[in-house]
């Protein structure tokens, strides 16, 4: 990857399947990755590393198991290590994830969701 200006809007327009991370930058070990969502996701937990939601557009509801965060256009959220979480939304979504590289996207729940990181 080479150190060039990234336009998010550009790299949103690349791609349209849902929940499945495209990297866009690396940062020392953790991977920017942007994600277009719609409808419910898993409940899963990331045991080891915290993980950042940023919307760029849309509203996202990213449920835990005591409340409700409900994000807008331009608001991040970072969700804590070991908390159990679930992002869904009603409308399509596009946000920009922060992580340590190789975080699997379903955490400790895995199944038909997992998807693999793609660099575009």
């Amino acid at each position: 990857m080479t150190a060039d200006v990234v336009d998010l809007h550009e790299r949103f327009g690349l791609f349209s399947t849902f929940w499945s991370p495209t990297l866009v930058a690396r940062l020392n070990d953790h991977e920017v990755t942007l994600v277009r969502v719609k409808g419910g996701f898993v409940w899963r937990t990331h045991e080891d590393t915290d993980e950042l939601f940023l919307v760029f557009e849309g509203r996202l509801t990213i449920q835990l198991r005591d409340r409700y965060v409900i994000l807008g256009s331009g608001q991040l959220f970072v969700v804590p290590r070991g908390v159990e979480h679930c992002p869904r939304a009603d409308e399509e979504v596009k946000a920009l994830l922060l992580e340590p590289a190789g975080v699997v996207t379903t955490g400790d729940v895995g199944g038909d969701l997992t998807a693999a990181v793609e660099a575009i």
